[in-house]
């Protein structure tokens, strides 16, 4: 029969003609993430030098993609053109399977399937173990029901059509929980049918910035015990939450996109023509060197700025005209809309951080930017992730800090920063 984008591309791990090359790729992303600290126990390394990730992926897909470190591989996209459902990173998969602290004999759920990282935690729980992978989409689980099967893990991992928000009827208790689609929030069928010790592992959107968080259950509330940065593809059905698009037009017809998650401020008319105005720029004084992450800066601004949303731009605009000198994190305010900006600094070995920004109140959104740009640096810059806490509705209010605090539709998920040394 002609080959399809879901042909297998070898008929097994390590043979055919491309089973060589795939197996030295292998070895080497292995070591990849060992030395990057993303694969730091036995059983994870064991998982992925056994499971053959080019199995599990269109048949197009060249060898190195597949065995990219941070490579995410598209299988379904919607009518639109947006990606519905992906094989995650290496990273991000070996990440989250060690946030999960499996072990032999689990029970594990994953939500959202595809059939590679079922196979992974099929090898880590063992034979006495039990993997059910669900997924709202029949496309995508008889997909990954076909790649299980040809890759021999059909009688270890168990898959399912079932919208997850609503829980699984007739199963668990699960020692683990791992989501693999971005979630706005945790489900209470999540909390009821996780083990009183059990993991939960979930990419949590939050103001629009994702982290994926490893929960642990604290008496009424649940506790962070591990933070990776990572995307994912949102959940579909009943968990989706969609977000807020507000489109700028610039003086010849193109756009700069505003998305809002939440906190979107309520009288946005005020930026029309925003674009037209003179620009304005403020600069914080905080430098940072190139080659680091300040991934946390993202995450305080969605915390703690005002007006925060995230920023796309058409070509032929002005700012795509300037990609480089900034990021796409900005804030209205009033009738000014300001985003993230940077220049050189440090002779040539870093920047500094700024913002800049357009409209009648530019001047203070810049400023309302840089002063959290500021109060990061002072409050927020630490080589520990902040702990994050989840407070599922029904508990006692008063045990939840109101300083950093943010509602969510079943609870409220709050923040807390190292001290400062």
């Amino acid at each position: 029969m002609p080959n399809s984008p879901d042909t297998l591309r070898t008929p097994q791990a390590g043979s055919g003609p491309d089973g060589g090359h795939a197996a030295q790729l292998r070895e080497k992303l292995v070591a990849h993430l060992r030395t990057d600290g993303k694969i730091t126990t036995p059983a994870v390394e064991a998982a992925f030098r056994t499971v053959a990730r080019e199995r599990f992926m269109p048949a197009d897909t060249p060898l190195e993609t597949a065995y990219g470190v941070d490579n995410s591989v598209v299988t379904k996209r919607d009518q639109h053109g947006v990606a519905v459902s992906s094989v995650s990173a290496a990273y991000i998969q070996a990440r989250m399977l060690e946030q999960a602290e499996l072990r032999p004999g689990m029970t594990v759920l994953e939500i959202g399937s595809g059939g590679l990282n079922a196979a992974l935690i099929a090898e880590i729980v063992g034979a006495q173990g039990r993997v059910l992978s669900v997924d709202i989409d029949p496309e995508v689980i008889e997909r990954a029901a076909a790649r299980l099967a040809e890759t021999g893990y059909a009688d270890r991992v168990r898959v399912l059509v079932a919208d997850a928000e609503h829980g699984v009827p007739g199963e668990g208790p699960f020692d683990a929980i791992i989501v693999t689609v971005g979630a706005w929030d945790i489900a209470p069928t999540w909390l009821d049918q996780l083990a009183a010790d059990g993991v939960l592992v979930l990419p949590l959107i939050m103001i629009g910035i994702t982290r994926t968080i490893g929960f642990r259950r604290t008496g009424d509330h649940l506790t962070s015990t591990s933070i990776e940065v990572a995307g994912f593809v949102p959940m579909q059905g009943a968990g989706q939450h969609p977000e807020w698009v507000f489109l700028l037009p610039d003086p010849h017809g193109r756009h700069v996109k505003l998305r809002f998650d939440t906190r979107a401020p309520g009288d946005l008319d005020q930026l029309d023509g925003v674009l037209t105005t003179d620009r304005t720029q403020t600069w914080s004084g905080v430098t940072i060197r190139h080659q680091t992450s300040f991934a946390d800066l993202h995450l305080w601004f969605a915390w703690f700025l005002p007006g925060f949303c995230l920023l796309a731009v058409d070509d032929g605009t002005e700012l795509a005209a300037e990609r480089g000198s900034w990021f796409p994190f900005g804030a209205v305010h009033g009738s000014g809309l300001a985003y993230l900006a940077v220049r050189p600094a440090l002779d040539g070995a870093g920047v500094e951080f700024g913002a800049r920004a357009y409209g009648r109140d530019g001047e203070l959104a810049a400023t309302a930017m840089v002063e959290q740009i500021q109060a990061w640096d002072r409050d927020g810059r630490h080589d520990e992730p902040p702990t994050f806490r989840y407070w599922p509705t029904g508990g006692d209010p008063h045990q939840i800090p109101a300083d950093a605090a943010m509602d969510k539709t079943h609870g409220v998920i709050t923040i807390s920063w190292p001290t400062p040394r």
